[in-house]
C-alpha cells in the first residue's frame, strides 16, 4: 500500500512540475509580447515628440521673424515720420506737422501683437498653394 502511494505522489508531483513549467513558459511568452508592444509604443511616442518639437521650433521661428519685421517696420515708420515732423517744423507748416503727429500717434496706439491672432490664418494661407492674395 505504501508503494502505491509513493508512485501516485510522484506522478502527481511530476504533473505539477509539468504544469508549472508550462505556466512559466506562457508567462514568459506573454511578458515578451507585452515588452515588444511597449517598445513599439515608446518608439511611437519618441517619433511624435520629435515631430512636435520640430513643429514648435518652426512656429517659434515664424513668430520671431514676424515680430522682428513688424518692429523693424514700425521703427522705420517712426523714423520717417519724425524726419517729416522736423521738416514741417523747419518749414513752419502746421498742417503737415499736425498730419505727421497724428500719424505717429496712430502708429503708437496700434500694437503689432494684435495681428498675432490672425497669424494662424496667415500661416494657413501661406501653406495653401491655391490661396488667392488680394492687395
Amino acid at each position: 500500500m505504501t508503494a502505491k502511494k509513493v508512485s501516485v505522489e510522484v506522478l502527481v508531483a511530476g504533473k505539477d512540475a509539468s504544469e508549472c513549467l508550462n505556466n512559466l513558459v506562457e508567462a514568459y511568452t506573454s511578458y515578451k509580447i507585452v515588452a515588444e508592444e511597449e517598445k513599439t509604443k515608446r518608439r511611437g511616442i519618441q517619433a511624435w515628440e520629435k515631430t512636435t518639437i520640430a513643429q514648435i521650433k518652426a512656429d517659434r521661428d515664424v513668430l520671431i521673424q514676424y515680430l522682428k519685421r513688424s518692429f523693424d517696420e514700425r521703427a522705420d515708420n517712426f523714423r520717417f515720420l519724425f524726419e517729416k515732423v522736423d521738416q514741417a517744423i523747419e518749414n513752419g507748416d502746421n498742417n503737415q506737422l499736425t498730419l505727421y503727429l497724428n500719424s505717429i500717434t496712430e502708429i503708437a496706439k496700434s500694437s503689432p501683437f494684435k495681428d498675432l491672432a490672425d497669424l494662424t490664418s496667415v500661416i494657413s494661407a501661406l501653406d495653401d498653394p491655391d490661396h488667392e492674395w488680394t492687395f
